[in-house]
């Protein structure tokens, strides 16, 4: 069951940059900052209210991540769901005719994500994410 907006992801040039508005500036909460490998990308969560902001720079030139920034700039990215069963979303979500990304949970910044193709959501990269147990989230 989707509980909540988990965090907006927001892809940047520079991480380190776009601190300076959202942590700096603002005063936002870094709750996690690393690279994941497998996804080419460094990501930084900033925490506001109950929700997060997801900073996404890209690490490889050859990620999709790296593919938006080239053709469309800097900006919103994706919009993340927060479920206590990703892989039934991605099920339930399948079974309703929405194209997927993936079809099985795998791990991210988030806890267990999924990503659903944005063709299918009015444009929009829709994720949905199970933050693990006794992490920040």
């Amino acid at each position: 069951m989707i509980k909540k907006v988990h965090h907006v992801g927001v892809v940047v040039k520079s991480a380190d940059e776009a601190l300076k508005f959202y942590r700096d500036a603002l005063g936002l909460e870094v709750t996690a900052d690393r690279v994941i490998e497998d996804q080419g990308v460094r990501g930084v969560l900033l925490k506001i209210g109950n929700s997060e902001i997801e900073l996404l720079e890209p690490t490889r030139n050859d990620t999709g991540v790296a593919k938006f920034l080239e053709s469309r700039g800097e900006g919103m990215h994706h919009l993340c769901f927060e479920s206590d069963d990703v892989a039934a979303e991605l099920e339930g979500a399948k079974a309703k005719g929405i194209t997927l990304i993936d079809e099985k949970p795998r791990p991210g910044l988030a806890g267990m994500i999924g990503f659903c193709h944005p063709k299918s959501n009015h444009g929009v990269l829709v994720e949905f994410a199970t933050p693990i147990e006794g992490e920040h989230h």
